[in-house]
């Protein structure tokens, strides 16, 4: 049964679950319709009507060692597909965010983490977001999930419902080690972070 939680909440992976590894967090958002007032001559040559945002997400991993990131190679997202010798790895760039479910998809294998990582930090920004005037009130059913890869079952939900007008970055949520388990917490925190690079900054040592 999926837990669907709130911003704030906390829930245990592992615990009570030894048998939990490989999982799949899933990153999912959809582009606000725009309504475009083009008038008549709009209307008649293509401009009127309501079309989608073209916003596009980024969805990144930040693998951090006692809540410090030691060096890019820890930095995973579409540029960097894999780390922590491939116990994390990312599905890819979806430039558009349309279509329902996950738009982009991290695989993790929490047993195989090494175990000077103690957290990974889920971000979603948007790419070149100062430059294309656009921000995360462009963007609304944003959601962070967490699937058993082994029974294909759902375990957690969080929907970011809050109101992102103005932010350009997402932290939505974080897994942690908690003495020997694994736990999630539903952080929906948006930012003016322009960028991933601005974003890392605040984990470097």
């Amino acid at each position: 049964m999926t837990v669907n939680l709130q911003k704030g909440q906390r829930v245990d992976l592992t615990k009570g679950n030894a048998g939990l590894n490989k999982i799949r967090v899933g990153l999912g958002w959809d582009p606000v319709q725009q309504k475009s007032s083009g008038g008549l001559f709009g209307g008649l040559f293509g401009g009127g009507g309501s079309k989608a945002a073209n916003v596009d997400c980024d969805a990144s991993v930040i693998l951090l060692k006692d809540d410090r990131l030691s060096g890019k190679q820890d930095v995973i997202y579409f540029g960097n597909l894999s780390g922590a010798n491939g116990a994390v790895t990312h599905s890819g760039d979806n430039l558009t965010g349309a279509g329902e479910g996950d738009d982009e998809q991290v695989v993790i294998e929490l047993k195989s983490i090494p175990a000077e990582y103690n957290r990974l930090i889920f971000v979603v920004n948007i790419y070149q977001a100062a430059e294309r005037q656009q921000h995360f009130g462009m963007i609304h059913n944003a959601f962070i999930r967490v699937v058993d890869v082994s029974t294909n079952e759902q375990l957690l939900k969080y929907n970011l419902s809050d109101d992102y007008s103005g932010q350009t970055t997402l932290i939505t949520g974080e897994i942690y080690r908690h003495e020997n388990d694994w736990k999630f917490a539903a952080i929906g925190t948006g930012t003016k972070d322009n960028s991933l690079s601005e974003v890392i900054k605040k984990y470097q040592a």
